[in-house]
């Protein structure tokens, strides 16, 4: 894809999806009525509760003969139990791990660069994009049960942006086929593959009304470098009236946090909704310094209470929107493999912010300055750590954020 490609388009029918309870039938429905092939990518695969669920539409679209190919995370998922591994292989799912890691590896920094997009493409027909996890909303790997549900959010698209995502994830299968054939000594068919990964190309169908302009952006070390980091400063540069913005691990660069000051001073309307649970330590405790900063020039900042919130989403004067895996931290805009879809739709971005609105009123706690201020010396020595140890992991990596 090139950048010509991220340009909005119009002709797009667009569905937003609410957690697993809506993404998940929705995946279920179109992988139940495939006909050819299905690209699935994410970071987690999580096979308990409503994961399963998913895990079985792969195996019923296997055994009628699509093709069924999937690719995750090392470190988000690692290995499949034994007893999918021989289900799948036995229907013929395709299972291929990105990056592989182990202790040692995760020393290497060019290891710390993960497949962190969710992205599923059905007969380059449909395709699915968001922040969602193959990961029970009532279940965390971590942290066990939970009382209610991760909030996150993703899309359901069928128009010009699926031949995108289409190329998209053909070029990494291709790339993970590669290297799978070379480790079971099957170099000379590896190498062809990987010369032939071209564009790989679908051909999606154009559905919906002409007004709903939309595109994908992509986040990687190679062309796309920039992308999404750049989608939003040029929409919150624009901003007139109001800035949305819900993100799970808040640790905006110097350009970021500029942006947002801005729009506040300049009479913007900024709402931040950001995690108000404590999930991992860097992404939690890192974030914290900067909320007085932003605080002060007159941005809301609501933490979401309920549960983790998980989602990646924004929308900007009741028109532009995104919807993605993208967090507004240095792993997600420097290192990791991202996927957002950007959109240019009235009502489709009405809906969302309606959503994240509720949520800051309803299901959020508005931090206020003054108790900020009077954060606790251990609250602060460990938001001193936090933010010591990723400034020196982005050293190591060479990163500059």
């Amino acid at each position: 894809m090139t950048r010509a490609a991220a340009r909005l388009q119009g002709n797009h029918q667009l569905t937003l999806l609410e957690g697993t309870r809506e993404l998940f039938p929705a995946l279920i429905a179109a992988m139940d009525a495939a006909h050819t092939l299905i690209h699935f990518e994410t970071y987690i695969f999580d096979f308990t509760g409503s994961g399963a669920e998913l895990a079985e539409a792969l195996l019923r679209a296997a055994r009628r003969g699509v093709q069924t190919w999937v690719a995750v995370d090392g470190l988000g998922t690692g290995a499949a139990p034994r007893d999918w591994q021989q289900r799948f292989a036995e229907a013929g799912v395709q299972w291929r791990v990105y990056s592989p890691v182990n202790t040692l590896a995760l020393l290497l920094p060019t290891r710390w660069r993960r497949l962190h997009r969710k992205l599923c493409v059905v007969d380059g027909q449909v395709a699915f994009c968001g922040g969602i996890n193959v990961l029970d909303d009532f279940h965390d790997p971590s942290w066990g049960a939970l009382e209610a549900p991760r909030l996150d959010f993703a899309v359901r698209v069928t128009g010009p942006l699926v031949a995108d995502a289409q190329q998209t994830v053909a070029l990494l299968w291709r790339r993970l086929q590669a290297v799978h054939d070379l480790r079971r000594r099957e170099p000379l068919q590896a190498v062809h593959d990987l010369l032939q990964n071209g564009s790989g190309r679908g051909e999606a169908m154009a559905h919906g009304s002409p007004g709903a302009r939309a595109a994908l952006l992509l986040r990687d070390n190679l062309r796309h470098r920039k992308h999404i980091e750049r989608a939003y400063l040029k929409a919150i540069g624009a901003a007139h009236h109001e800035v949305v913005i819900a993100n799970a691990y808040f640790i905006p660069g110097r350009k970021l946090r500029n942006a947002l000051v801005r729009a506040a001073q300049r009479g913007v309307r900024v709402q931040l909704l950001l995690q108000g649970r404590y999930e991992y330590f860097m992404q939690y405790h890192a974030s914290r310094p900067v909320y007085g900063l932003l605080m002060q020039a007159g941005v809301e900042i609501h933490e979401y209470a309920p549960s983790f919130l998980h989602a990646k989403v924004a929308v900007i004067d009741g028109h532009w929107a995104t919807v993605g895996s993208s967090n507004l931290d240095p792993l997600s805009l420097l290192l990791a493999r991202e996927a957002n879809v950007v959109i240019e739709d009235k009502a489709f971005a009405q809906q969302l912010r309606e959503r994240l609105l509720r949520a800051m009123r309803e299901e959020g706690k508005r931090m206020e300055p003054t108790h900020h201020g009077r954060r606790p010396w251990p609250q602060r020595c460990k938001e001193s750590l936090a933010m010591l140890v990723m400034r020196l992991a982005l050293m190591v990596t060479g990163k500059r954020y």
